[in-house]
């Protein structure tokens, strides 16, 4: 049976009475291709730092809902992002992030490109009839940075400025370009990508599921503030000796961008997660750790602290899959205090197949 989620399935939800997405969207065998088109290729996605693409010809290589893209700075300083994909044959131009390159090279037949997308050289070409390299150029996606971070996107979006809004005047003086990047960890999970997704969107598992993360958060404090396209789940760090020393005093940030990225926003650092789906039931998080200039020493024991959550989440994480597969599970109800990013991504998911 394909993937077709009847008008019941897809209607928009009250959060005082909604009901998670049913197993379905999780299990279906068809659902990942169908969320491909609808979701990932119709939103922002993170794909790379700012201080990647410093100088002209530096690239960054990466995927958007099927897409294999290329990021680089143009000779005139502008960021402009393209289909990495030759219009002779579908060769790569790019198989990986580099510096400094003066123009892309199809590593199939050696078409060659501009840094501004335009075909300049097609060996042998000479005698094809009617071939006018002047007309042949590679299909530009959109491009943008905030705050030393680089956003793509494939289709048909909104602003990305409206995708954020809110979020700097919320960050008050947190300046996340300010802070270094330090590592990147992935992991490889067996669950649909939603399922880690729902995961982060809500507090109410902390008690339970982080035991030691609960000690640091204010749980009675936690609050979730919705956007248009994002979320927000803040809480105050507790003030106890170990809370100071290794978290830090203020409070924690933990932003979600429709469809599939996070920002864990500390005193001092910064985590991005990005959730690539990987399979049906599978997926990667990639997380890349930045830090104050002055305060790296602290990287080691958060790292390790960071991956302490992480394998937590992934037994939960992929219990749940194991759940949602067994055929027993109906669409639960969610909780209208603790569950409002959870409701409120549904409802984006659920708008996106609508509008499909």
């Amino acid at each position: 049976m394909p993937f077709q989620p009847d008008h019941k399935q897809l209607a928009s939800q009250d959060a005082a009475t909604a009901h998670a997405l049913p197993a379905r969207f999780y299990t279906h065998p068809e659902s990942l291709a169908a969320e491909q088109e609808v979701v990932f290729a119709r939103s922002w996605q993170l794909v790379g730092r700012a201080d990647q693409l410093l100088e002209p010809g530096d690239h960054i290589v990466d995927e958007i809902g099927g897409v294999p893209i290329l990021v680089t700075r143009d000779g005139e300083n502008r960021l402009r992002g393209f289909h990495n994909v030759c219009r002779h044959r579908a060769g790569p131009l790019a198989t990986c992030a580099g510096r400094g390159a003066r123009n892309f090279i199809c590593r199939y037949h050696g078409w060659t490109y501009g840094l501004d997308g335009q075909l300049k050289g097609a060996p042998e070409m000479k005698d094809a009839a009617d071939f006018d390299p002047a007309g042949i150029r590679l299909p530009e996606i959109k491009v943008e940075s905030w705050q030393g971070l680089v956003l793509a996107a494939v289709g048909d979006v909104p602003p990305l400025a409206e995708v954020l809004a809110g979020l700097d005047e919320r960050m008050g003086e947190r300046k996340l370009d300010e802070l270094v990047f330090a590592k990147r960890v992935s992991y490889d999970i067996a669950c649909n990508w939603k399922v880690y997704v729902d995961n982060f969107l809500e507090g109410y598992h902390l008690p339970i599921v982080h035991p030691g993360l609960n000690k640091l958060l204010d749980y009675r404090s936690y609050r979730t503030e919705l956007g248009d396209w994002h979320s927000l789940q803040w809480s105050p760090l507790e003030r106890d000796d170990t809370a100071n020393n290794f978290y830090g005093q203020g409070d924690a940030l933990y932003y979600f961008i429709y469809p599939n990225t996070m920002l864990n926003i500390l005193p001092g650092r910064l985590q991005t997660n990005r959730v690539i789906p990987t399979g049906l039931d599978t997926c990667r998080v990639e997380f890349d750790f930045y830090y104050a200039k002055e305060d790296t020493k602290r990287a080691e024991q958060d790292l390790e602290f960071s991956d302490e959550i992480q394998q937590e989440d992934i037994d939960i994480c992929e219990a749940v899959q194991r759940g949602l597969a067994s055929g027993s599970y109906e669409a639960g109800r969610l909780n209208p205090k603790r569950e409002t990013g959870v409701w409120h991504f549904h409802e984006l998911v659920r708008r996106a197949y609508r509008e499909a």
